[in-house]
């Protein structure tokens, strides 16, 4: 380094706890020289305007806000029927002017146009970020290293069409000659999250489901071989068609599921039924051909399509398109390329994924919240939490930027979330009285499923729609000790029945739900996290955080065969800590042995009959 420049800084982080201001020290190690260069976002003006702005909008209560007509009316955007209101944030008109003013600062216009010209802003891989390509039109052209790559995704567009109405219309038979109906998923994280929250959400939809008549889609992610058993209970290999998710085909969970579904299938039809009953989606196609796929019947993907973002390439169009039908699938394709391009194109103070990325900025990095509550009034919508969890913590969850500067102000947020009403029924409490929460109100005009008993004062889903509107309420405006004294409320009660209120939230509505507003949908998280990751100054596109947990397992995994196979113990040569090594032993004690050079299957006794198989436990 040189000399004289500090390799240690100490930084001041404002947090917020309950409403109070809390200021701790962090120790930051980093060149200044470095910082001079490529300076953090929290070095500009328009950053320090919105922190000295925080004293203001503490001096507000949304109870108030909320009463204003005029900013009530601003604080809306609509796009392509996705209807948004963020009245509910702690937010005025100045605030988002200022928010604005930070995005500009941070080039995110500049940063969206680098994103859809191919340019590789995932600079610590050196890959393109073309999420968008996937469901692009055929006459668009975006190009990757001066090379149009729409026509690709069109090419396995077509293979996808072309198989599963091959599929569904029976000409693609078994080893049996047995129609596949059943189609179970091999993949994890991306290769699950995003499918199964598509899958979810169009299960009940009345046309999705009229086209998935007679058919099943389940998903196998967990290594656990609980999730195995859960995923081929009650199938028949005769009728069953498995895709094995994997770009390098090297993903150490998702191959040994692919092989444990392999020994499943070729247990009940042979060694040559995995070629009409196993596909691939991957890039090898050397070690596709190895595992006995025919490398005709792998699915292409590309590096500039990372794992979370990849529900419209192949990982969720093949297995969404087998069972609902491409035609369905490409209402989703489309849906998820109008809200693209209302990102690309919309000024940002009419531009939805910019907007709702700036005010979750503004929770997150200004007013001190850790977490975010993603709360779809529709049951259809229940996996839409857990997958945003992983597009949305695994993007931003960071603590360096993208030149390697350590940050001084928080990025991130902890996704959780539940459908209404059951969400009310488990953590609202907390969310009301406890931690401040901002939360994201979902709900659907027109439900999928409609329900009126004669007599009630509501029909079903209104009754659910009348809680999505009355909780944004409570959540901003709460209830005072002097309302509770108007309501004779016992003195010893007031202080636990008392609401503060000021809670940020905002509603989203849908006019319905359907693969096209799934797309919508999608993108619009997706894209809401890219700006965030833009104005942090972070690498959204990487990963590098799951990687530790890999190169430690495979340690563990090469002792215990050694001590599984030699029937010894764990012992403090083998270099684990003593925590480690004492939990090991007991788990290594604790079960059958398992003496692994010997060639033998095991499975639960429904899946295959043998002298090895163990009884299955209850389980549907």
């Amino acid at each position: 380094r040189a000399r004289g420049v500090p390799t240690t800084t100490t930084t001041t982080v404002v947090r917020r706890v309950g409403g109070a201001r809390t200021v701790t020290k962090r120790n930051v190690t980093m060149a200044s020289a470095l910082k001079e260069k490529t300076k953090l976002i929290s070095t500009t003006e328009e950053w320090a305007a919105l922190a000295k702005h925080v004293a203001d909008i503490d001096q507000t209560h949304l109870r108030d806000l909320i009463q204003d007509p005029e900013r009530c009316a601003k604080m809306v955007i609509e796009a392509d029927g996705v209807y948004c209101d963020f009245a509910r944030q702690r937010a005025t008109d100045e605030t988002m002017s200022k928010l604005y003013d930070l995005a500009r600062a941070a080039g995110v216009k500049e940063k969206i146009n680098a994103m859809f010209n191919g340019e590789h802003i995932n600079n610590t891989e050196d890959r393109a970020v073309l999420h968008v390509a996937t469901r692009a039109p055929k006459d668009k052209v975006i190009n990757v290293d001066g090379r149009n790559v729409v026509p690709d995704v069109h090419d396995v567009l077509e293979k996808i069409k072309d198989f599963s109405d091959r599929v569904r219309n029976g000409e693609w038979i078994g080893e049996t000659g047995k129609p596949l109906t059943d189609v179970v998923a091999i993949g994890i994280g991306g290769s699950f999250l995003g499918p199964l929250f598509v899958h979810t959400s169009l299960r009940t939809n009345p046309e999705a489901a009229e086209q998935a008549r007679g058919r099943q889609l389940r998903f196998l992610a967990n290594v656990d071989p609980v999730d195995v058993a859960r995923s081929l209970n009650g199938l028949d290999p005769e009728t069953t068609l498995v895709i094995v998710v994997s770009k390098t085909f090297t993903t150490a969970e998702t191959m040994l599921n692919a092989r444990t579904v392999r020994t499943w299938i070729k247990a009940s039809l042979g060694e040559n039924a995995v070629k009409k009953h196993m596909v691939a989606i991957s890039t090898n196609l050397k070690l596709v051909e190895e595992f006995g796929i025919d490398p005709d019947n792998a699915f292409a993907f590309w590096d500039w399509v990372g794992g979370r973002y990849s529900v419209c390439s192949a990982v969720g169009m093949l297995p969404l398109s087998l069972q609902y039908g491409y035609e369905t699938m490409e209402q989703f394709l489309q849906g998820a390329w109008a809200m693209d391009q209302h990102f690309a194109n919309a000024p940002f103070e009419k531009n939805l994924p910019v907007t709702l990325g700036m005010l979750s900025l503004w929770n997150v990095s200004f007013l001190g919240c850790p977490a975010r509550a993603i709360l779809p009034y529709t049951q259809a919508l229940a996996k839409l939490a857990p997958h945003i969890q992983q597009v949305a913590m695994e993007s931003n969850g960071k603590g360096v930027s993208k030149e390697g500067l350590p940050l001084d102000y928080e990025t991130g947020e902890i996704d959780f979330g539940e459908p209404g009403t059951n969400g009310q029924h488990s953590f609202y409490q907390l969310i009301h009285q406890g931690r401040t929460i901002p939360c994201d109100f979902i709900g659907i005009v027109k439900s999928q499923q409609s329900v009126y008993l004669k007599g009630e004062i509501v029909s079903n889903h209104d009754e659910l729609m009348c809680n999505f509107f009355a909780q944004a309420d409570a959540l901003a405006v709460g209830k005072s000790a002097i309302e509770l004294r108007a309501e004779s409320c016992p003195d010893a009660l007031i202080p636990h029945k008392t609401f503060t209120g000021n809670r940020p939230s905002l509603s989203i509505l849908l006019p319905e739900l359907n693969a096209f507003t799934t797309g919508q949908l999608l993108s619009l998280y997706e894209h809401r996290v890219a700006v965030q990751g833009f104005v942090w100054g972070v690498n959204s596109f990487d990963q590098w955080g799951v990687e530790l947990g890999k190169v430690l397992a495979t340690r563990v995994r090469t002792a215990m065969n050694t001590k599984r196979t030699k029937g010894e113990i764990m012992s403090p040569s083998d270099g684990f800590n003593p925590s480690t090594t004492s939990m090991l032993n007991r788990y290594l004690a604790g079960k059958a042995k398992l003496i692994y050079p010997e060639p033998k299957d095991v499975f639960p006794c429904d899946l295959i009959e043998g002298d090895e198989c163990r009884p299955p436990t209850s389980y549907v």
